[in-house]
């Protein structure tokens, strides 16, 4: 394939780079939300034994993405040759894992905890090393602010289709039948990403190229070693950047963590309105995705987000007047919210691409940077669970008790504290990047 310098990143090069995007998407949901009453239902494993296995899994999981970060920067140090089969087998993890964690045979049933504990790390290695290459992939792809967007776009577009999908197969076809297209869209992903652009400064090997002698190769890094895993936060740029992206992080996290809980008691509505919130807000993500891109073109990345963080926060302030029945606000509520996601997913990442390469690390450095970045999505998961739910806890809250006072105190925890969040969000994107370009 050609380098970005002598070829366009249209559509073509688009599906063939995003089109991992899916699997990995389409993973994460059941990893991350219907994996708990799986387990509790299907095996009768105590919720207070499944949440220590999810903590602690979940733990490794953040820890460890820096140290990919390290590994995936060795690799593009030797060849991408070598990315690509390392991503293969990061795939074949990723797939084994996921087979193990959710059909354990029968005699691993008598020792659940440590087959879902494995089966977990397993997992979560295996997805975490697929998307340190992938998103570092991207990042060397360069270009200006819209080429990096639309790079992200493209990930990220084709990663909702994956939720999407997700959401609706596992109740339509069952599981078995989510798994067997889990494992078809991640040999298709692994066969796209094989055939995808290259970066203009990375060795131009196909991967059925016999390998040159060594000295001849092309090379990412002129010094063919890796950078410090420490590197990024010597650069004042990403500290900024990774400061906005954790808070408005949290911000967004926070809701995700509790719309079940305003669904359900709140809004009181039945649980077979749950897919329809669900879906119009991931599609309208989707669908918004082209006019954010749009905007970027006139106003920039920076700017751009800001302007989905105000968005956010006057949908979340409507929310919070909504009460018992308010179905169709809601759902209001959850298109235009997800209209907001579209920038959280596509702009944050074209901005670390833009920072990376600004300060004079493309190319040497891109899994250190989304080491650190991924860490910081999975701990912002991490604090929103455990600061939202305790604080909703000891303010009186319990799930299914419709007492007033304990309604209010979820209404402000789901829609009040999301907005005081994303509005310190705004304040530091404006403040730290766009009065002071990256």
């Amino acid at each position: 394939m050609s380098a970005v310098g002598s070829a366009p990143f249209d559509w073509r090069q688009g599906w063939r780079y995003g089109l991992m995007g899916l699997p990995l998407a389409f993973v994460a949901l059941p990893l991350y939300v219907q994996l708990p009453n799986y387990y509790a239902k299907q095996f009768g494993m105590p919720l207070a034994t499944l949440g220590a296995v999810l903590l602690g899994a979940r733990l490794f999981d953040a820890f460890i993405d820096p140290l990919l970060g390290r590994w995936s920067d060795r690799l593009y140090a030797h060849s991408l040759r070598r990315v690509l089969a390392w991503g293969a087998v990061a795939c074949v993890l990723l797939a084994l894992g996921f087979g193990l964690l959710f059909f354990p045979p029968l005699p691993a049933q008598q020792h659940l905890v440590v087959w879902a504990s494995v089966a977990l790390l397993i997992t979560y290695v295996g997805y975490s090393g697929v998307s340190v290459l992938h998103q570092s992939w991207g990042a060397m792809l360069g270009g200006n602010e819209s080429q990096r967007s639309r790079i992200v776009a493209w990930r990220e577009g084709l990663g909702l289709l994956g939720v999407v999908l997700a959401s609706i197969v596992p109740v339509a076809l069952g599981l078995p039948a989510s798994a067997a297209l889990f494992f078809v869209a991640l040999l298709a992903g692994w066969w796209a990403w094989s055939r995808a652009l290259r970066p203009s400064h990375a060795a131009n090997l196909a991967p059925s190229q016999p390998r040159q002698p060594t000295g001849a190769a092309p090379r990412l890094w002129s010094s063919g070693q890796p950078a410090s895993v420490w590197l990024p936060f010597a650069r004042p740029g990403f500290r900024a950047l990774l400061a906005v992206f954790m808070v408005n992080g949290i911000a967004s996290a926070v809701p995700a963590t509790l719309i079940l809980f305003f669904i359900q008691d709140r809004l009181q509505a039945p649980a077979a309105l749950e897919p329809l919130f669900l879906g119009s807000y991931f599609v309208s993500a989707a669908l918004a995705i082209p006019a954010w891109l749009a905007l970027v073109k006139r106003i920039g990345l920076a700017r751009t987000w800001g302007v989905g963080m105000l968005l956010s926060i006057a949908v979340f302030i409507f929310a919070s007047q909504l009460g018992a029945g308010d179905v169709a606000g809601f759902v209001v509520v959850c298109a235009l919210s997800g209209i907001a996601l579209g920038t959280d997913l596509t702009l944050p990442g074209a901005l670390l691409a833009g920072t990376i390469a600004a300060s004079g690390d493309q190319g040497r450095a891109e899994g250190a940077y989304f080491g650190w970045w991924n860490f910081a999505t999975k701990l912002n998961l991490a604090l929103a669970a455990g600061v939202a739910l305790p604080l909703l806890g000891a303010l009186g809250y319990v799930p299914g008790v419709r007492d007033a006072a304990a309604l209010q105190t979820l209404t402000g925890a789901y829609c009040l504290l999301p907005c005081a969040l994303k509005l310190l969000a705004a304040t530091l994107l404006y403040t730290l990047i766009i009065r002071k370009p990256l």
